[in-house]
């Protein structure tokens, strides 16, 4: 009799899986790729593994499946026009798949995964910022109608003062009417006037 198949999956293995690939990168185990960076004059040297940085970059999945042969224990790759500090936070990204940069070099970050072929540093760069972007544009929303709340607010005490004005004319006009009984004048007085006219 046949069982019934069942999945087991864990949840936390890619996670310690990049963590694990990522102590050894740190600690130059089993790495068997060195990436020379060099950009205007400053130059660094990286250790990393093969395997990794083919599945996060079709670059260097392109470079390393089209090497004739090993120059040695070790695979040198040489990267111009790339800056030393992006390429540290690229191999960051690819090994922890997170980054910490600071705003002005997401634009240099995303340029370098387009030329790595990184599709997932890219997508990042590029959701980052348009969550940046939107930022902004909410920031300059909250601007214009804080601007145009002002210019209403200062508009309408005049407009009020114009209002009260009014209803100061409308109690104490300045020609008061003829039945009503002026100072110092008895009340019988504007009565007994207009029965003369009648």
């Amino acid at each position: 009799m046949e069982s019934n198949a069942v999945l087991l999956e864990s949840k936390s293995s890619p996670i310690n899986l990049l963590n694990e690939m990522h102590q050894l990168r740190l600690l130059g185990h089993l790495c068997d790729v060195t990436v020379s960076v060099e950009y205007q004059g400053v130059r660094a040297e990286f250790v990393a593994h093969k395997a990794v940085l083919a599945a996060t970059s079709k670059f260097f999945k392109e470079v390393f499946l089209n090497e004739k042969g090993m120059d040695g224990p070790r695979t040198n790759v040489l990267l111009n026009e790339v800056q030393v500090a992006d390429f540290a936070s690229f191999l960051e990204f690819v090994y922890t798949a997170k980054v910490e940069v600071e705003e002005d070099r997401v634009q240099r970050m995303l340029e370098m995964a387009e030329k790595l072929k990184c599709l997932d540093l890219s997508e990042t760069c590029f959701q980052l910022k348009k969550q940046m972007l939107e930022s902004v544009l909410l920031e300059l929303q909250n601007f214009s109608e804080s601007q145009s709340s002002e210019e209403e607010s200062s508009a309408q005490p005049s407009v009020l003062a114009a209002a009260v004005a009014e209803g100061d004319r409308a109690d104490c006009p300045l020609d008061p009417p003829t039945d009503r009984p002026s100072r110092g004048a008895s009340p019988e007085a504007p009565a007994g006037k207009s029965r003369e006219r009648m």
